[in-house]
This record gives structure tokens, C-alpha cells and sequence, in this order.
């Protein structure tokens, strides 16, 4: 029977792939969206800003406070590299989300398996990355291979896996190929390419990659499904019937585009304590825009509740860009 050794949970955001001095980069953009949510209402950029005056944010994005942060999160990413690699796995199995990177808005399921026989890492050209915020076309560097690249994943532990959830009575789609989403970008999404390159230093264990709406309503399974999906994944792993040692990543999170510290600290203690009534309690609109990643998480700590593996936090780093408090929450931590 298979055997889940290890669980990590990261951040993948922008602001982990590119040095401080370009977190600026993406404040046109903060500023330039209509409402954020923030705390149960929405907010535009100036809003935030006179709401949070309180809490001193221009002292938050001084230059050498970012920098600090920014080597934090770069010694946080080594040391969860360092553990996967000294754990072996045999496999692995990648929890994250699309950003109509391979879906487009006609078809997004809720859950997703993919059981082909690799994932395409494609280099992207400068015409692809002349299209995109500048902060966003350094990041892709980051997350994306310098040649075309075929990653490899399990086709019959992904088949098994699908149908292992099937019984358990979620609604799984299967995928045996990756298409071209919305926004034309093919092949890994984001989400798994910083895990193959930062994570796994391109050093790509054989794996099956799962796919959680977190994005797009209305059929974002909600923080109680993706725990006890977590779970269910876990016991699908364990029935397999070789003697192979698993990992399992999640990737995503934490709180952003609006950074919410206090937020972010209680989901990961309710994480660390295998609290799915905690998560559970925590209403559905404060699980949108980007902090819906942390449901990644979610299910990677059902998967862990159920494996026996207990967590420790490595690092959370709470990345200001700007005076109304947009950035991201990055986490990242270890299951032993």
C-alpha cells in the first residue's frame, strides 16, 4: 500500500518569484480594479486605504522591509525544497487551481483529475509576456521552463484516484490532456509550475496533478468539501496498492490581492489543528479573488488530518506593495 510521507503547503504568488524592488509593478493594477473585497464588504483602492490608516501600511512597504521579506520568503521556499527532497517520494500529487489557463469560462468543473501521461512546461514568448503587467512577465520566469519541457505524471494512479472519489461521492472530471484556456497560455498552469521549478527543482517527480475550482462561482466547492476532499484524496492514495511513499503539494494562498494577517494566522492555526469546523464556519465571501487559494491548502490539511501527518509552519510573510494594505499573504509549510 502506498504511504503519504510528507506534505507541503506554498505560496506561489507573484511577489515570491520577483525581487521586491518590482512588487510596485502591480499597484497600477490594485488601483485600477473597482471593488476588493476585504473583511466581508468591497472596496475601492483609495477606500482601503482610508479604512486600514490605522494600521500604519506606508511604514509596511519601505524598501528595505520588502527586501527583508522577500529574502524571508526565498529562505522559507529553500527549506521546503530541501524537505521534499530529503523525503524521496516515489510520487507526488499537486493540489491546486486554473486561472483559465487550461479552462475556459464554457466548462470549469469543481474537482479535477489529470490522468495523462505528462504536463506540458512551455518557455513563453516575449510575445505571450508582452501582453501581461510587467510584474506578472517576471514571475512566468519563474514558473515556466527556459525549453520545452515534458513533466511527468501517472496515468493509472490518476485513473485510480478518480475513481476512488467517484465512490466516495465526489463529481470528479477526468483530463487526459491539457487544453488552451481562455487566456491562450497552455500547458502547466501556474500554480503547478512554480512547484515543479521552486519546489522540485525541476527535478519533477512522477505525479498527478488535482485541480480545485477556487476562482470562478458559482461552483466553488466550499471550504468544508475541500477538506473532506482532502480526505477522501488521502484514503485514495493509501489504497493504492504498490509500496511507494507520496507526497502531497499544495499550492496557492494565502490571503491577497488584499493582505488580511489576522485572517491568514487563524486559517492556519485551524489548518495546523485539522479544524474542518473552523474552516467550515468562515462565510463564503471571504473565499474569493485570490484568497480562494487557500481552499488548496484546505484540502492538502484534510489529506494530512487523514494521513496523521502533523504540520509546521514554516514561515508567513505578510507582503505589502501598498498603502491600502494590497499584496499577498504568503505561507509555507511542512507536514511530517
Amino acid at each position: 500500500m502506498a504511504r503519504i510521507v510528507l506534505g507541503i503547503g506554498t505560496s506561489h504568488g507573484v511577489m515570491v518569484s520577483i525581487p521586491s524592488e518590482y512588487w510596485k509593478d502591480r499597484v497600477p493594477a490594485d488601483r485600477a480594479e473597482k471593488r476588493h473585497p476585504f473583511r466581508g464588504g468591497t472596496y475601492a483602492f483609495d477606500e482601503l486605504a482610508a479604512l486600514r490608516a490605522s494600521e500604519n501600511l506606508p511604514d509596511q512597504i519601505r524598501p528595505e522591509v520588502l527586501c527583508d521579506r522577500h529574502a524571508r520568503c526565498q529562505q522559507a521556499i529553500a527549506t521546503l525544497a530541501d524537505t521534499y527532497a530529503a523525503a524521496r517520494a516515489d510520487m507526488a500529487v499537486i493540489v491546486g487551481n486554473d486561472q483559465l489557463e487550461i479552462f475556459t469560462r464554457e466548462v470549469i468543473p469543481p474537482f479535477s483529475v489529470f490522468r495523462g501521461p505528462y504536463v506540458e512546461g512551455i518557455p513563453r514568448t516575449p510575445e505571450f509576456l508582452a501582453k501581461l503587467n510587467p510584474a506578472i512577465a517576471r514571475a512566468e520566469l519563474d514558473r515556466t521552463p527556459q525549453v520545452y519541457t515534458q513533466y511527468p505524471c501517472l496515468p493509472e494512479v490518476g485513473w485510480h484516484v478518480t475513481a476512488a472519489l467517484t465512490a466516495e461521492g465526489f463529481d470528479v472530471t477526468q483530463i487526459t490532456r491539457l487544453q488552451t484556456g481562455e487566456i491562450g497560455s497552455s500547458a502547466a498552469p501556474h500554480a503547478y509550475g512554480f512547484v515543479y521549478r521552486r519546489i522540485m527543482r525541476d527535478r519533477v517527480t512522477p505525479h498527478v496533478p488535482v485541480f480545485v475550482n477556487t476562482f470562478y462561482p458559482p461552483n466553488q466547492p466550499p471550504a468544508a468539501r475541500c477538506f473532506e476532499f482532502g480526505r477522501a484524496l488521502a484514503r485514495a492514495v493509501a489504497a493504492w496498492p504498490e509500496d511507494k511513499t507520496v507526497a502531497i503539494v499544495g499550492s496557492g494562498g494565502m490571503s491577497h490581492f488584499v493582505v488580511d494577517e489576522q485572517f491568514d494566522r487563524e486559517v492556519l492555526q485551524a489548518m495546523g489543528r485539522g479544524d474542518a469546523a473552523a474552516l467550515g464556519k468562515v462565510p463564503e465571501s471571504t473565499w474569493q479573488s485570490g484568497t480562494s487559494e487557500i481552499k488548496n491548502w484546505i484540502a492538502l490539511a484534510g489529506a494530512m488530518t487523514e494521513a496523521g501527518l502533523k504540520m509546521n509552519l514554516v514561515d508567513y510573510v505578510a507582503a505589502y506593495r501598498s498603502e491600502a494594505g494590497t499584496g499577498s499573504g504568503l505561507g509555507f509549510a511542512i507536514w511530517q
